[in-house]
């Protein structure tokens, strides 16, 4: 393996990561109501193309087919015992399309359970992060990211288990929303500055924030972050915009160019690892990559 630490790259240069593959998968045939990760073991090809489409466009790491790929998420499609051999499958599409100079970035997700409801508990949740994670670093991982997150406590079990169980680089993720009183917060209530502490202290090693916030706001939230962690490295994977319904259908309206025009200020406020999420494609990621030669 001819691939360093995602940590140290950072410390000389800002990396591009990849963007959204639910819309990729939509647009390859993927069925309201199928489930998305089978598709690694039932089209795989289709799944390594994405991973393949970044790549051309300028991306130094790929996500894998993989953030519905807990137990607990794939039970609701009879799929929970084929949980390891679909992760496995996901990690090995991407790596496959990365080749050996560039890193995967293992997705996994909420598994949809609240600890608070009590409808699962603490050693439910780990041991459902161990199952995925062992199975995304068997793949070939180089990272987990654990994203998307809104609950400390889900978000640490998600760290302490792939931690204690995998040798992978861990990055943890939260998405946040802004207030009425322009404060940014997660669903259950978590400022940046929280959600950033509590994922250092649980073990991972990159920290960040994704979704629900175009590039332009993501720059507030780097700042946020960056003030009470000088030196961890960020990640950020913003939407192409808020979404908007226009006649039924969910749209992000930011173009490539319009994400563009934020970079300079969001690797200034201290991102080290920049891509997109719902909304953005190869085109967007292709517009960060050129905005960042300019940095």
């Amino acid at each position: 393996m001819s691939r360093e630490k995602i940590i140290n790259a950072v410390k000389s240069k800002v990396l591009v990561s990849d963007g959204a593959w639910g819309t990729f998968l939509h647009e390859k045939g993927l069925k309201p109501g199928e489930c998305p990760e089978q598709w690694c073991l039932t089209h795989f090809n289709d799944v390594k193309d994405i991973a393949d489409s970044y790549f051309a466009a300028g991306s130094d790491m790929v996500q894998t087919n993989s953030f519905g790929g807990s137990r607990f998420k794939l039970q609701q499609y009879g799929l929970e015992e084929k949980t390891a051999i679909i992760n496995e499958a996901a990690a090995c599409a991407s790596r496959q399309a990365a080749g050996d100079h560039r890193w995967v970035i293992a997705s996994i997700g909420p598994t949809g359970k609240m600890l608070i409801t009590e409808e699962v508990t603490e050693e439910e949740l780990y041991d459902a992060f161990k199952e995925q994670a062992i199975a995304l670093e068997k793949g070939g991982a180089d990272a987990l990211c654990i994203e998307t997150m809104s609950d400390i406590d889900e978000a640490t079990e998600a760290i302490k288990a792939a931690k204690e169980n995998t040798k992978l680089e861990i990055i943890c993720t939260f998405t946040f929303e802004r207030t009425l009183k322009g404060e940014y917060r997660t669903m259950m209530g978590i400022s940046p500055e929280q959600a950033a502490h509590a994922s250092i202290e649980a073990g991972a090693d990159i920290i960040g924030t994704n979704c629900g916030n175009g590039m332009e706001r993501m720059v507030d939230i780097v700042r946020e972050i960056r003030l009470v962690l000088p030196y961890t490295p960020i990640l950020v994977h913003a939407n192409a915009g808020l979404p908007q319904n226009i006649d039924g259908r969910v749209v992000f309206p930011e173009t490539p160019e319009d994400m563009a025009k934020h970079i300079s200020a969001l690797a200034g406020a201290g991102a080290n690892i920049i891509g997109g999420c719902c909304g953005t494609g190869p085109e967007h990621i292709r517009a960060i990559k050129e905005a960042l030669k300019n940095h």
